[in-house]
């Protein structure tokens, strides 16, 4: 009986043996299989299958750097001015990096135009502005520190905002024509017919239309007169496009604030404010024809849709107002920060070159929660590009890894 045991045991032990030996075999043939072992530099028959599933890496452009804060030595607080238009997303990236990198960011909404001056006049770090700087406007910046960035932040919309009872938000229709001619006071009530036609099963009330505008120097209003002057050839002869213009008539409102007060206080009244404007103040907005023909709300996938298509200079200098995109919401625009290319003060410029690379990278990640929409890939290779320029005595203050 022990004799037999034994026998069985070494039968068993023999059998374990050479199951190990198969299995080690099957490892060593599966491993070459895959590739393993030393590189030899041929890729494996699993990643070049057409057959094989890969998940394509993102059309991403430089990654942000490891540190996103300034260098030692650098400035701890920087100053800038201008644009109210992307004043609440401004707010959040401020407070954000002063957590991340005790970066102190003072930031006045004083308007575009004010923002230009500012820059120009040397009182800032940095300018804001919703609006391109005319030639005019660059010759005399360049006269006063050299060439002027216009580095793209973000995109957002432009909210055409209403005081009128009894309607919800995107309820009333306008087309281009008839908005130009409300703002060129030749259609001065609510139930003109031309308004009524747009809007069969609305009763609109036979009220004065109050035009409320913006009293400032504004990129806000550089984009709706920029809007208004594509769609409609009379206002582009008469009034023009700028960041301020002589207005045919009715109610100044200073800032995006401003003008939001003006609708809400007056019955009747009809203005322009950036969106998150209109959502902060619970306005009511009006839907607008496209140039596809579709009547759409300012909203992310509708502002996001007006910079696909759209060929991007390496300058940033781009309109994108009234887009053929048919998804597209027509009265869109970036916002651009206004930066000298030669900084005369190294530990601000290495400040400004840090906030402005986190802004364009992990700073988009604010955009949408604040309905703006954040830069496509390419717009952001070009602001990195424009920030890289930036320099002191002509050594480049981005440092990247």
């Amino acid at each position: 009986m022990q004799a037999t045991r034994r026998d069985l045991s070494a039968s068993v032990k023999r059998s374990l043996g050479l199951f190990a030996l198969i299995a080690a075999a099957m490892a060593a043939f599966l491993l070459a299989a895959c590739g393993g072992g030393e590189t030899t530099g041929t890729p494996s028959p699993a990643a070049t299958s057409p057959g094989a599933t890969r998940t394509p890496a993102p059309a991403t452009p430089t990654p942000a750097a490891a540190n996103p804060c300034p260098p030692a030595g650098a400035a701890t607080g920087l100053t800038g001015a201008g644009a109210t238009f992307p004043n609440p997303l401004y707010t959040k990236w401020i407070d954000e990096y002063k957590k991340l990198c005790n970066v102190k960011i003072n930031y006045q909404p004083i308007g575009s135009g004010g923002g230009i001056k500012a820059i120009t006049d040397k009182t800032v770090d940095f300018g804001a502005s919703d609006g391109i700087m005319t030639d005019a406007q660059e010759t005399a910046a360049e006269t006063a520190g050299g060439p002027v960035l216009h580095i793209p932040m973000v995109s957002g919309a432009e909210a055409v905002v209403f005081n009128l009872p009894n309607l919800q938000r995107g309820q009333l229709k306008l087309s281009p024509d008839v908005l130009s001619d409300i703002y060129l006071k030749k259609i001065t009530k609510w139930n003109d017919p031309r308004i009524t036609a747009l809007n069969s099963g609305l009763s609109l009330p036979n009220t004065d239309i109050a035009v409320v505008h913006r009293s400032d120097g504004s990129g806000t209003t550089f984009i709706f007169t920029n809007y208004l002057s594509k769609v409609s050839q009379e206002w582009s002869t008469k009034v023009g496009s700028a960041t301020s213009v002589n207005w045919p008539g009715d109610i100044g409102g200073e800032g995006n604030a401003g003008v939001a007060a003006q609708v809400r206080q007056i019955p009747g009244a009809i203005g322009y404010v950036e969106l998150a404007y209109a959502i902060q103040n619970n306005m009511i907005w009006a839907s607008l024809k496209n140039q596809a023909g579709n009547f759409l709300e300012p909203g992310l996938d509708a502002t996001t849709a007006a910079a696909v298509g759209i060929t991007l200079p390496d300058d940033m200098k781009v309109l994108l107002t009234n887009s053929s995109n048919s998804n597209a919401y027509p009265i869109v625009g970036f916002t651009w920060v206004l930066a000298y290319v030669n900084q005369t003060d190294k530990a601000k410029g290495q400040a400004l070159v840090s906030y402005l690379w986190w802004a364009i990278h992990d700073g988009q990640k604010f955009t949408k929660d604040l309905l703006y929409a954040a830069l496509p890939a390419e717009a952001v290779k070009k602001a990195e590009a424009e920030i890289k320029s930036v320099n002191y005595q002509g050594q480049p203050l981005l440092q990247i890894p």
